[in-house]
């Protein structure tokens, strides 16, 4: 019953549609253009974690507010890192819609609001009254990020999750009302946190010098049973070493003693 329903929808299917039938040639060329795109899709997966694994390595912060692909549009529309950098948050907001900023100057028309900051999900999940001011947010945060990435001793993605979670409380803000917090607050608390976690690190590494330090103690001094030259073989081969006493010379002491007995006499 399965295969007399399918092969009568195939039949009804077949008389409906516009298709023709399909030689080997049109088989061949649709089975090359199918695997082409297997491979693409491939390649794109590949590429995808290639530049997910490489915005963490080099931009984490901004990785974290607006992801790998939005981060590094950015970073390659700068020029660099340093140069993204360098840009002000009015700049980074527009950032790749500059034809569109040069056209409403040049017509006195209103100004864009976003550039490539618009493909990041927070732009699309505000309101269309409150996009703009979103978008503004969020570069004034990837600005921020971007200085940490570029100037920063030791990189870390502590500051990128706590703007994250700015860029929410704002969201929220402009849909209940809620009051965000300060950024000179989450600035401190990071601030905080990583001091403590630093000091952590250097109580660690300065007990493993310590521990090195007993153990190479330990190694250079050897034990009595091991030392080579110990005070009971030395005793041994002393008692053994001591040159015996000539006869011979005994024998010569003895005779000039008695010739001085007899002088004397």
């Amino acid at each position: 019953d399965d295969g007399l329903s399918t092969a009568q929808s195939i039949a009804a299917a077949a008389r409906v549609s516009m298709g023709m039938e399909c030689n080997h040639e049109d088989m061949a060329n649709i089975m090359n253009f199918t695997e082409r795109m297997v491979a693409l899709a491939t390649y794109r997966a590949q590429l995808g974690l290639y530049l997910e694994d490489k915005m963490r390595h080099v931009a984490p912060n901004l990785t974290t507010i607006v992801g790998d692909t939005v981060g590094a549009r950015l970073i390659a529309k700068a020029g660099s890192l340093s140069s993204l950098a360098k840009c002000p948050a009015s700049t980074v907001q527009i950032l790749g819609a500059e034809k569109a900023l040069f056209r409403a100057l040049k017509n006195k028309g209103n100004t864009p609001k976003y550039g490539l900051i618009y493909h990041s999900t927070f732009v699309g999940r505000a309101t269309k009254k409150d996009k703009g001011r979103i978008s503004r947010y969020l570069a004034n945060k990837c600005a921020i990020a971007s200085r940490i990435d570029a100037f920063a001793d030791e990189l870390t993605d502590k500051y990128g999750i706590q703007m994250r979670e700015q860029v929410e409380e704002r969201l929220r803000f402009f849909d209940t009302g809620a009051q965000p917090r300060k950024n000179i607050d989450v600035m401190n608390a990071v601030k905080a946190q990583l001091g403590t976690s630093a000091m952590n690190q250097d109580e660690e590494d300065k007990n493993a010098h310590s521990s090195k330090k007993i153990k190479k103690k330990k190694r250079s001094i050897p034990s009595e049973e091991d030392q080579p030259g110990s005070s009971t073989k030395k005793k041994k081969t002393t008692d053994h070493d001591e040159p015996m006493p000539d006869a011979s010379l005994s024998e010569t002491k003895n005779k000039s003693d008695k010739k001085k007995k007899k002088r004397e006499l």
